[in-house]
């Protein structure tokens, strides 16, 4: 359960104007952006062939979190904001904290795919406030979560977005009157019923709705989502247990990770080079094939930017890069580090590109 001070939820409720609401939204938007990268390299580090179940399972997340940043996005431009995502500071450092220093303490980083790696970290970004235990494999029963009473400090991203609705609410449907941007909304890539356009504040409510669900699931199903689909904290522990999550009568719950194997072989993993800067990399293909990604994944930021600042048909453009993008990342990871025992890594740092 990602935790926030308590004082930044303090000062949303505490907003009088509009327009002081949008730094929040804009820290929304970085904070699910901060996670993609989480999601990628780990994706990027299976070897062609190998752990497809695992694979389908991150990027999954990986493209809702994306949903996500859309949707912030939209409100903040539906009540006269603008997004903004082509700056150097928008990328955040790894190793280092998320954005907000959510979860203080909690280093995020880029790195391989391992059963750890989704543990201690990815789960951890996706926990719901209240877990639900589910049995594993129809043998074992998880231990009974722990759960201590929350540091009176802070908060969690659960109540975050709940301040950001509160406030909406309070503001009224008055702001959304004057939107600074059109909606970035095309069904091609998510269905209606999760990317739709925000107007009012009922529209407003069921897109946070739709970030949430996904992201913690309720507290009485696991798959009590948008889509139908296990919430992210749920999807990622098929990883852990090494077991589909299913549907299962035998348990009160209703649900446990019971269904097809989910193998992940250490052999279909790249070792990529851990904690990578570019200037880590020696002059040659595993450096510049680094920083060509670098100058790529900007320039999509670059473009995601003019999307969502007045020019929604350029998505489809945005979305083609991304394409590029992976078939780049193959070529990174796929390249050794001279001297080392490693494959070179994606590093997800900001690199000014030509405008």
């Amino acid at each position: 359960m990602l935790r926030i001070r308590s004082e930044l939820i303090a000062r949303i409720r505490d907003v009088k104007r509009v327009e002081d609401l949008y730094e929040y939204l804009q820290n929304a938007i970085e904070l699910e952006h901060a996670t993609i990268p989480l999601y990628l390299t780990p994706a990027f580090s299976i070897k062609p062939g190998y752990n497809s179940e695992a694979r389908t399972i991150i990027l999954s997340v990986a493209n809702q979190e994306m949903l996500h940043m859309t949707i912030a996005a939209n409100i903040l431009n539906a009540i006269g904001g603008a997004p903004t995502m082509d700056r150097p500071g928008f990328i955040p450092l790894y190793p280092g904290p998320l954005p907000m220093n959510v979860h203080e303490g909690l280093t995020a980083r880029l790195a391989k795919l391992t059963r750890g790696l989704v543990s201690d970290l990815l789960m951890v970004i996706e926990e719901p406030e209240r877990p639900i235990k589910l049995r594993v494999n129809q043998i074992s029963m998880l231990a009974e979560p722990q759960f201590a009473a929350a540091p009176p400090a802070f908060a969690t991203i659960g109540e975050f977005y709940k301040a950001i609705k509160d406030k909406l609410r309070a503001l009224g449907d008055g702001i959304f009157k004057h939107p600074s941007n059109p909606q970035v909304v095309d069904n091609t890539w998510f269905p209606n019923d999760q990317m739709f356009p925000v107007t009012d504040f009922p529209s407003a409510c069921k897109a946070i709705n739709v970030i949430v669900e996904q992201g913690e699931g309720t507290r009485t199903s696991p798959l009590d989502s948008p889509g139908g689909e296990p919430a992210h904290y749920y999807r990622l522990a098929q990883i852990v247990y090494g077991r589909l999550l299913v549907k299962d009568a035998s348990t009160k719950e209703g649900y446990s990770y019971s269904g097809a194997p989910v193998p992940l072989n250490p052999a279909g993993i790249w070792n990529l080079y851990p904690d990578a800067k570019v200037v880590d990399y020696e002059p040659g293909r595993a450096r510049n094939l680094v920083e060509r990604f670098n100058y790529s994944y900007t320039a999509l930021l670059r473009s995601l930017h003019t999307t969502f600042n007045g020019n929604p048909q350029n998505l489809k453009t945005a979305i083609g890069m991304m394409y590029e993008l992976k078939l780049l990342a193959d070529d990174v990871v796929s390249t050794p580090v001279m001297g080392t025992d490693y494959v070179a890594a994606p590093t997800f740092e900001y690199s000014a590109v030509p405008r």
